[in-house]
């Protein structure tokens, strides 16, 4: 079959297009397209529901989805996003948006589609992977294509319309130790046909439905998959979600409890509630040798240090990144914050956020990371952002494009856990939290 995005009638094509409804020419196999795009050539889609247009050319419709007869499963939504109320007859808006997600989103066991077809692209999809070229894809495109991709979870995306090929890199549809593994999502933009710059418009691939598909094949993720370019719009989605299936469930256990399976109980850190060590301090352990970094030790230098409390201290970082670039350190010999006992990391987080109103008042977010690799004594990088230069959301993004470009796994900790739930002592890793309270985190394995 042939599927076509994009403006399927040109302006001057009536004399040929009369050829084919009469006859006298035939698609040679069938094709399926959409809507108009422009008042211009609405008069060539008689039925809003869609109709058969010539021999072997149809009409797919407004919005809907088409099942094969292999079940093959095709999302569509014809026209552009419209810009005002009531929209013209040409577009789509909210509402037809919502209605398609929730015939699809309402049938059981649903898990995305095969394709989806719309001519626009949808907003922001080159965030995280491979530039789209001249296109600017935070300007381009419509938001509600977006939030239709994000929440119908295709395995092929097409559309068209900004006269360029882009093929993205596929995305995620899950949250990595959230959800359940799902599969990725390739975005494909076309070009005009017969363009002067010859550039790509036309995508020839073969398809096993997703239906037919063995669940584990279905979900294999490649190595060049990347963050989901939607993961805002997820994020403003409703948080009251139903409940897990039992399916679901072991993903999100693992994650929450990182020693279920392992046969025995993980040794108290003065931490756990009901444990009958809870209340008994732990004991830093000693250094083996001098250590630049406690406080007792005479190799540390102390014309750095801003600030001592109970348990931690407060120093400027010597070759900082910015002239405000500081440290939060434990008095006693940590290693890293998963060692940490309860009341040193409870100091740790008074710092924090007393940091965090300091660094406010002077116009500043802060971003901190720890680099747990080889190293004796934990050192909290603390670095202050002026609040105009960008967002959080800003750094959360370089963070994971330069993670993704050098082939390093950031993942995300959700939200109301922590790093001790990802990491055990011992654990190489790198660690980021955001002032927002986001945390990413990356095993480091081997050398």
């Amino acid at each position: 079959m042939l599927l076509c995005v994009g403006n399927f009638f040109g302006s001057t094509c009536e004399a040929e297009w009369a050829e084919y409804r009469t006859g006298a020419k035939q698609a040679p196999i069938p094709t399926y397209v959409l809507g108009a795009n422009s008042p211009d050539t609405l008069s060539y889609f008689p039925d809003v529901s869609g109709c058969e247009l010539a021999e072997n050319i149809t009409y797919l419709g407004r919005r809907g989805v088409y099942s094969g007869c292999s079940g093959l499963q095709i999302a569509y939504l014809s026209g552009t996003e419209a810009q005002q109320q009531p929209e013209p007859a040409h577009c789509f808006s909210a509402k037809d948006v919502a209605e398609l997600k929730t015939s699809l989103l309402s049938t059981p066991n649903f898990r995305g589609v095969d394709i989806l077809l719309t001519s626009p692209w949808p907003r922001d999809v080159g965030t995280f992977a491979n530039s789209a070229g001249e296109i600017d894809t935070k300007k381009c495109g419509s938001k509600l294509v977006a939030d239709l991709a994000a929440s119908l979870k295709p395995r092929y995306h097409f559309a068209a319309l900004e006269k360029t090929y882009y093929e993205r890199l596929p995305y995620r549809n899950h949250m990595v130790l959230q959800e359940t593994p799902q599969h990725v999502t390739r975005f494909i933009a076309l070009a005009d046909v017969g363009n002067t710059s010859k550039k790509k418009y036309l995508y020839a691939f073969s398809i096993v439905p997703m239906s037919s598909m063995d669940p584990a094949e279905l979900v294999k993720q490649p190595q060049d998959v990347t963050e989901n370019p939607y993961r805002k719009l997820r994020k403003e989605a409703p948080k009251n979600k139903a409940p897990l299936s039992a399916e679901e469930e072991p993903a999100c256990q693992f994650f929450f409890d990182l020693n279920k399976h392992q046969g025995k109980k993980r040794p108290s850190d003065g931490r756990e509630r009901g444990d009958s060590q809870a209340k008994q301090a732990k004991k830093p352990p000693q250094p083996t040798g001098p250590c630049w970094f406690c406080l007792a030790s005479p190799e540390v230098e102390k014309h750095l240090v801003v600030s001592i409390g109970t348990h931690c201290y407060l120093a400027l970082a010597k070759g900082g990144l910015s002239p405000d670039h500081v440290l939060i350190l434990p008095i006693g010999h940590y290693q890293s914050v998963v060692d940490l006992s309860s009341e040193v990391l409870e100091e740790v987080t008074k710092y924090k956020a007393a940091l965090k109103e300091f660094f406010r008042s002077k116009g500043k977010r802060y971003v901190l990371f720890e680099r747990n690799y080889r190293s004796q004594h934990l050192q909290l990088q603390v670095i202050p952002v002026p609040l105009d230069l960008c967002t959080s959301e800003d750094i959360k993004e370089a963070f994971i494009t330069q993670a993704q470009e050098q082939q390093i796994e950031l993942l995300e900790i959700p939200e109301h856990s922590d790093l001790a739930q990802v990491a055990q002592p011992g654990m190489p890793y790198f660690y980021v939290e955001l002032d927002t309270g986001e945390k990413l985190f990356h095993r480091i394995r081997g050398r």
